[in-house]
């Protein structure tokens, strides 16, 4: 297991020390990756979740996720995050696609049209009563944090079966208090302690073990390993 967890890590550690090149994190691109249309070019409605390698020595374990919803023949997309500073939950303070200073981001989720439409509310309602709104409750680690607050969003959306990556480090922190319970898919069980340990099993949400944020685990219905700082290797978790 801790070989599990430590090769990945390096591994991933070398692609950042040697590979990546994303220069001053102040300075660092945010503009448009070009993943979403002109709002006026796409009238239905939308629902995005995308995610991006953190900034700095961070980007070796974590991406940071956020979301975007349209409704029906809207103007503009509406982005959602979760950040570390000033009021938690920030609101179209980046554009929907952008880079997150200077990594591009991947698609984790996509829903269009009717349905779409018909889990939008769902999400909005989430975010509205989020707990962790106020100045200060934003923790890194192990939660909750920006992975917190999307999973907190998915899992009042069950009908988009979707899974956040193994590297979305806090996404398994034990946001309404429970430690242990039904996976949101309804298709398994999960523990937590804390968000430091934890050990989730579903047909959705696959095998996952969490240590220390880290997870390591095998998804069956779309076959692929799990593991720490490298993300899923395998198929892709599907959008």
């Amino acid at each position: 297991m801790l070989l599990l967890i430590f090769f990945p890590v390096g591994v991933s550690a070398g692609r950042y020390w040697f590979g990546e090149s994303r220069g001053n994190w102040q300075t660092a691109d945010r503009s448009s990756a070009g993943l979403l249309p002109l709002p006026s070019h796409h009238p239905d409605a939308v629902i995005r979740v995308y995610g991006a390698r953190t900034v700095r020595w961070k980007a070796i374990f974590a991406i940071h996720t956020w979301i975007v919803v349209k409704e029906q023949n809207a103007a503009t997309y509406t982005r959602y995050d979760y950040t570390a500073w000033g009021a938690p939950i920030r609101t179209n303070g980046f554009t929907a696609d952008a880079r997150w200073f200077g990594a591009v981001p991947e698609t984790i989720a996509a829903v269009d049209g009717p349905e779409a439409s018909r889990l939008i509310p769902k999400i909005r309602h989430v975010i509205e009563n989020y707990k962790f709104s106020a100045y200060g409750d934003y923790n890194a680690w192990p939660g909750p944090n920006s992975n917190t607050f999307v999973q907190a969003a998915l899992d009042a959306v069950p009908e988009l079966k979707t899974v956040l990556p193994p590297t979305a480090i806090g996404k398994d922190y034990p946001y309404r208090g429970e430690w242990f319970g039904l996976t949101a898919s309804g298709t398994g069980v999960y523990a937590s302690l804390g968000g430091y340990l934890g050990l989730t099993i579903g047909w959705v949400e696959g095998l996952e073990f969490n240590f220390l944020g880290a997870v390591v685990g095998l998804d069956i219905r779309r076959p692929a390993l799990k593991l720490p700082g490298l993300g899923r290797l395998g198929m892709t978790a599907g959008i």
